[in-house]
């Protein structure tokens, strides 16, 4: 989708919707992909085709809402909505409430509030009057963008970022060790440092005028505007090339006839570098004594030291809203941005500093801490920083331009001069090696930054989502070997264990088959010997009484044998058991009557039990 396009979007979905805050509209937009019908639909209530807008106070309006473009006019482009369109059959998607993080000073404390956007800014002041024991009555919760806030106003009205930072003023209450009027004095300049100064400079030579609006933190040469003894809101100021020394005093004090102007009657800021002068001409009623720290030590050699050092002067400068500089390495840097998975991974800014260029203090305060770009920043890039200040940092910045981007990319930063800087470099990371989107001179407006860095988005979005689709396509392929190979490894474990399982069956079987025939050899042994030690059997015309037993086996076999009368019952237990029938196992009845002759005493005789003079018996397993 174009630049342009999108530009007319963002600006239609703004005059429909009312969010004057550019982040959150772009985010609101980009959720629904940049589909503007889509994304009005998604946060305004409709009733049968009428668009109702919802104010906090609980009116409503069933007027329809028109974009830029809707006006009756015969010149309205055609690529522009002729309205805000509302689709009555998509589904309302209400807003889910976003956490709001807010760091708020109290003269030597600092407390952290989190809260959602759907409280109100009295839900901050029960906090602190928790946390700084002040009665909500004594405190003024100041720092807020907009002028018309009250306890009552809720903080999704504001369009506040994620990050905000205020602080509390209670001229009621006196700071130990310090006297009423020190107290008064010390709230009236906290008060002056939250508003905007307007600076009308006259140049004499080019005979033009040119305005400057600045907010009161801000400072001339490290002299605050609130704390200069200016009035406010506007000072008139007159710029021309520096005078001897006498002029000079008399030109500072010809500058300070200080008058009140109203607000329209500034232009938009041009930038200093028309004037063919330095700050310290262009703000020469501020003492020459004032010297800033550096940004940077000089050769500075660990870059996380140096960056939190950037960072703290920043702080110092600018105020602490402004992107959140990465503390580390330029290499951390790179793998933080663009070595993750292709869903996390960022576009990379580096910001180049230069203290010498009249373009600095505007790009800064004016670009680099605005709000949008602040959020836009924080989202989407990794953003890391450098001076250029000095000499020995420059050079060292060159060599690790040389090393990550080559030699081309370090001789073309090479040849901007100074009052070319500040510069923001726009790097993307790809498979093979970095490339800078983008290199943004000083120079530049807010607009033209923010559509610098959405063109740059736009191509990083594109190349992330063939990488997401690689990615997923290679995790697919190495989740598919994966199951491969984990349901080829559960098939070799099952073949294992069946195999472990066979060869442990077999050796039971062995096992069983060699404790069977050592069982039977030892039956065997056992016949054997009965065998041998039954008496010899006697002849049928034998003079001795004779009993004749015939028996019979389970499986229905019969065997017959002669034995003595006078034989004891265990000759006959023992003839049994050499057949292969112990007495342990296998009963030994009668038929008529039905006796267990096992039973009985194998001492007495054949006679006494009454197995003469013959008799038939039968073998029963025993159970």
């Amino acid at each position: 989708m174009a630049a342009m396009d999108r530009e007319m979007i963002l600006a239609d979905f703004q005059a429909c919707t009312g969010i004057e805050n550019i982040d959150e509209a772009i985010t609101l937009l980009e959720q629904n992909n940049w589909d503007l019908v889509a994304a009005i639909n998604g946060i305004i209530p409709q009733e049968n085709g009428i668009l109702q807008n919802e104010f906090i106070s609980g009116e409503t309006s069933q007027e329809p809402v028109y974009g830029p473009s809707s006006q009756p006019s015969s010149s309205s482009s055609s690529n522009s909505p002729a309205f805000c369109p509302i689709v009555p059959s998509r589904p309302i998607v209400e807003r889910q409430p976003r956490m709001l993080n807010f760091r708020v000073e109290y003269r030597d404390r600092n407390v952290e509030v989190v809260v959602e956007d759907t409280n109100t800014v009295g839900a901050i002041k029960q906090i602190l009057e928790n946390e700084l024991q002040i009665p909500i009555s004594q405190m003024q919760l100041k720092g807020w963008k907009s002028a018309d806030v009250s306890d009552s106003t809720i903080l999704r009205s504001l369009h506040l970022p994620k990050n905000n930072s205020l602080y509390v003023l209670t001229p009621d209450i006196a700071q130990p060790g310090s006297d009423g009027p020190a107290t008064s004095q010390s709230s009236a300049l906290q008060e002056s440092l939250n508003q905007n100064f307007m600076l009308i400079i006259t140049h004499r030579e080019a005979q033009r005028d040119y305005s400057l609006n600045f907010p009161g933190t801000r400072t001339v040469q490290e002299v605050a505007l609130a704390a200069a003894g200016l009035n406010y809101p506007c000072h008139r100021l007159t710029v021309s090339k520096r005078p001897s020394p006498a002029q000079t005093r008399e030109h500072s004090e010809e500058c300070t006839d200080v008058h009140m102007v109203s607000d329209s009657e500034g232009d938009d800021f041009e930038d200093a570098t028309e004037f063919g002068v330095d700050d310290g001409e262009l703000f020469g009623m501020v003492s020459s004594g004032s010297k800033k720290s550096p940004m940077m030590p000089d050769d500075a050699e660990n870059e996380g030291d140096a960056l939190l050092q950037f960072t703290a002067e920043f702080s110092s400068r600018y105020g602490d809203c402004h992107p959140v500089f990465f503390i580390g390495s330029l290499e951390a840097a790179f793998q933080e941005a663009f070595y993750g998975k292709a869903r996390d991974r960022k576009l990379l800014a580096i910001y180049l500093h230069h203290d010498d260029s009249v373009l600095t203090n505007v790009f800064c305060s004016q670009l680099l801490c605005a709000e949008s770009i602040v959020s836009y920043l924080s989202q989407n890039f990794i953003t890391w920083a450098w001076d250029m200040t000095r000499e020995s940092n420059r050079a060292r910045f060159l060599n690790m331009c040389t090393r990550h981007f080559g030699s081309v990319v370090a001789q073309t930063i090479q040849t901007y001069k100074t009052d070319q800087f500040p510069l923001l470099l726009i790097i993307m990371g790809k498979r093979s090696s970095n490339e800078v989107l983008n290199v943004i001179q000083g120079n530049t407006t807010v607009d033209d930054l923010m559509m610098r860095l959405m063109n740059a988005m736009e191509i990083f979005t594109a190349q992330q989502q063939e990488d997401i689709r690689d990615e997923d396509e290679r995790e697919a392929r190495e989740r598919v070997k994966r199951e491969q190979d984990e349901a080829y490894r559960v098939s070799l474990e099952a073949d294992r264990a069946k195999r472990e399982a066979q060869e442990r069956e077999i050796a039971e079987q062995v096992r069983q088959e060699q404790i069977r025939k050592e069982q039977e050899e030892e039956r065997e042994a056992i016949r054997l010997s009965l065998e041998q030690s039954l008496p010899p059997e006697p002849r049928e015309e034998s003079t001795e009484l004779v009993s004749k037993l015939r028996i019979r086996t389970p499986r229905g076999e019969f065997f017959e044998r002669r034995f003595l009368a006078s034989n004891r019952l265990q000759v006959v237990f023992d003839f049994v058991a050499s057949k292969g029938f112990p007495r342990d196992e296998y009963k030994l009845l009668s038929t008529f009557p039905r006796r267990d002759v096992s039973q009985f005493d194998p001492t007495e005789t054949l006679m006494e039990v009454k197995l003469y003079p013959q008799e038939t018996l039968f073998l029963e397993a025993k159970e």
